[in-house]
């Protein structure tokens, strides 16, 4: 499996590249990477070997604005090759040749071109090419309706006695599940939402936005499921039930509670189930009912894509309604294209870049920023989105090297048997293995065919009907398990497991993330998460009542709430402002897989947004005693006193001053301070969500002024009680660990 850029060799190769006179550096500073850090970074750069060939180019917007731009791109030995793009983005049509690179970017018309900047192309880059928009467009228009459905997709009378029997019970599923929702779902009317949604918001509206998305997902849902039966049984009752559901959604007014303004989530989902309904019932629909639906779905989808066309994403790109919202023009025009005349503006607008970069949140190797809950999400999306782009244009979003990458970073934080998500919001939720196992098994890959084996979630029913059968990923030949250890740079987590996929794996997480507490990220740089055989034991408390609630902001996403550092009774990263959220971040500055440890470093002090001088943890996993220990170095120009958080799902035994025993379920936890220091006491928090136990305590450590304080801590997993001996040798700590011996650098 590939360790996640461990076997890349980074060659910062920019100064030592001939470059022809005209592309001698400006003496203007460098225009194109914006000092703001939610700006869009320019990429690729410092000889970064790529894994997708050809790589996506994006630079910071001119200063003063450019409406057009010229991008050259020069091999090593050869001649630069210019395009000219109406954007700041550029996604080449073909493959490049492996080798070296450089390229620059200028506004066009002007000599003000960029610093230049160094890259690879090498065996390691796999190929992913889109198509011009002219060629996407008229492979799109020659399809034949259904655009978005498979060409193993055939009414049931058809099926092979193999097809039924892999498919029937997911036939037989969506079936039962029509008919019951048929007398159960409630019509659908804008009188139902009477609350006026305005700023800021409150609890009674943040409850009628999650009712509305909720009975949308419910009635699109149903109208796709009625759709899809009716192309298979040719019953019709489900195409009554179609016309039904679609008409109800069609019939919510687009400046009602629905609107994109009241609820964006709502609004697009009625936006692409209508169009969607329209490709799938082709030749079913009576003409009046067609366009009516057509007209709505327009309406919605215009207002939609104004909140794009301004630029939204190309100056910022970390929004994550407006990442899954190009998503979604990207599809919805796709199925319009020949219907609605706008469409075509849409779709050259929107596809490409979201084929570029469909998600913000991480680097090219892959990962999310936001947490795995939202990479579930977003995992949803990806298989409702992706499987009609696929059939319609023939760009397969699954191999998309960033998109494989997405996947190693689910297998390695949401193994199978994952009790809970990691970080960030929603984190204390359990994950829905059948979004990640419909994902894996719309990819080829040895790792994505491991996964998917190992999951026994049964996947949606409507979801397998509409895929290619078999699936994709039954194309692997071999089943290969990932590493037990991982790294992401770009996001900043670190996985470390003691048998990835047993029953009784251990599961560490360290995060120290550039990203900060931005978004649904939280203030847990330098954080931990522990579990031990599908059991949590070292959790992040509080819960995710709403994004913005008094709760979320003055708890769940505060430092407090993290297994991490505070000081003086709880003070922590900063997590106000905006810009600031993505300055106040971590970094893991260190990190090793050995076959008897594995080692990260990080590195808050950023978060803490000058507070303290110094915030390192150094975490070893030593694989002989199956033991963590926990370092951490701090300072500050004042006195503080230090605390090492700590949030069991069960009431702590505290069993002596320096120890504490966490037991939940069957398994244990005992962590023990081992410089004999810093006691451990228990402190209380906000009332935890009902029916979950939470506990709260820290080992505290008293640091003078000037001086480096340290925390050395053991996580002794099954509480095996291993004999230790810590020292320096060198000026180095060294810890020995039932006769394993480690040493911090």
């Amino acid at each position: 499996m590939r360790l996640h850029w461990k076997s890349i060799v980074v060659a910062l190769i920019a100064w030592v590249l001939p470059w022809p006179p005209a592309w001698s550096l400006s003496a203007r500073a460098d225009w194109a990477q914006s000092p703001d850090p939610l700006v869009v970074r320019t990429r690729p750069s410092g000889g970064e070997v790529q894994l997708q060939n050809p790589p996506g180019f994006t630079w910071a917007p001119y200063p003063g604005g450019a409406s057009r731009y010229e991008v050259q791109v020069a091999p090593e030995e050869g001649e630069p090759a210019s395009a000219i793009v109406d954007r700041n983005w550029y996604l080449p049509t073909r493959a490049l040749a492996q080798g070296s690179y450089t390229w620059r970017v200028r506004p066009a018309g002007s000599d003000d071109w960029s610093a230049p900047r160094a890259f690879s192309i090498t065996a390691k880059s796999a190929v992913f090419e889109v198509p011009d928009n002219a060629t996407l467009r008229a492979r799109i228009l020659a399809h034949a309706r259904p655009r978005s459905l498979p060409p193993s997709f055939t009414p049931y009378a058809s099926w092979s006695a193999a097809k039924k029997t892999d498919l029937e019970p997911y036939l037989s599923r969506l079936v039962n599940e029509v008919k019951l929702q048929a007398g159960a779902l409630p019509d659908l009317d804008d009188a139902r939402w009477p609350v006026v949604i305005k700023s800021p918001l409150t609890a009674a509206m943040a409850a009628q936005q999650s009712e509305i998305a909720h009975r949308v997902d419910e009635a699109a849902r149903q109208l796709e499921a009625a759709a899809i039966l009716w192309r298979l049984k040719q019953d019709p009752g489900y195409r009554q039930e179609a016309f039904k559901r679609g008409d109800q959604l069609a019939a919510l007014s687009p400046a009602g509670p629905t609107s994109y303004a009241n609820q964006d989530q709502a609004t697009r989902q009625i936006a692409l189930s209508l169009v969607q309904a329209v490709d799938v019932l082709d030749g079913d629909l009576d003409a009046g009912r067609r366009a009516r639906w057509l007209k709505i779905a327009g309406l919605r989808a215009g207002e939609m894509f104004a909140s794009l066309a301004g630029g939204r994403l190309d100056r910022q790109p970390y929004d994550s309604h407006g990442s899954t919202l190009q998503g979604y023009m990207a599809l919805l025009s796709t199925l319009a294209l020949g219907d609605l005349p706008e469409a075509r503006t849409w779709f050259d607008f929107t596809f490409r870049d979201h084929a570029s970069i469909p998600e913000p949140w991480s680097g090219q190797e892959g990962g999310y920023a936001n947490g795995t809950a939202y990479a579930e999400y977003t995992a949803g999306y990806m298989v409702e989105l992706w499987d009609p782009i696929l059939q319609a244009t023939g760009v397969n979003m699954y191999a998309k090297p960033w998109t494989v990458g997405f996947l190693d970073f689910l297998i390695e934080f949401v193994p199978p048997g994952a009790p809970v998500h990691a970080f960030g919001d929603a984190s204390e939720t359990r994950p829905d293995m059948r979004v990640m196992r419909a994902l894996a098994s719309r990819m080829v890959s040895p790792q994505a065919a491991w996964y998917a084996s190992r999951l026994t979630a049964t996947e949606d029913a409507l979801s397998v009907l509409e895929a290619p059968y078999p699936m994709p990923v039954s194309a692997t030949r071999s089943r290969i398990p990932p590493s037990d250890s991982a790294w992401f740079p770009s996001i900043g987590w670190v996985a470390m497991h003691r048998d990835i996929g047993a029953s009784t794996d251990t599961a560490f997480y360290f995060k120290s993330s550039p990203f900060g507490s931005f978004n649904h990220s939280h203030g847990d740089q330098n954080g931990l998460l522990l579990n031990v055989a599908g059991q949590p034991l070292l959790v992040k408390a509080g819960w995710y009542d709403w994004y913005g609630s008094p709760l979320w902001t003055d708890w769940y996403r505060q430092t407090r709430s993290q297994n991490a550092i505070t000081f003086d009774g709880g003070k922590g990263q900063l997590v106000d402002g905006y810009r600031e959220q993505m300055q106040r971040n971590g970094r893991i500055t260190a990190f090793s897989a050995k076959p008897d440890y594995d080692y990260a470093e990080g590195d808050a002090t950023p978060a803490y947004g000058g507070q303290l001088s110094m915030v390192r943890r150094q975490v070893a996993y030593l694989h002989g005693p199956g033991a963590i220990v926990v370092r951490d170095r701090l300072s500050a120009s004042v006195p503080h006193t230090y605390e090492f958080n700590v949030h069991a799902p069960a009431v702590m035994k505290i069993e002596s001053p320096s120890s504490v025993k966490i037991a939940a379920g069957s398994q244990s936890l005992c962590l023990r301070d081992l410089n004999g220091n810093a006691p451990f006491a228990k402190w209380s928090g906000p009332r935890p969500r009902k029916g979950v136990t939470e506990d709260h305590g820290a080992f505290y450590l008293k640091g003078e002024g000037g001086a480096v304080a340290e925390f050395l801590v053991l996580l002794d997993v099954g509480c095996k009680r291993p004999r230790v001996t810590v020292g320096k040798a060198d000026g180095r700590r060294t810890v020995k660990v039932a006769g394993q011996a480690f040493e911090f650098d």
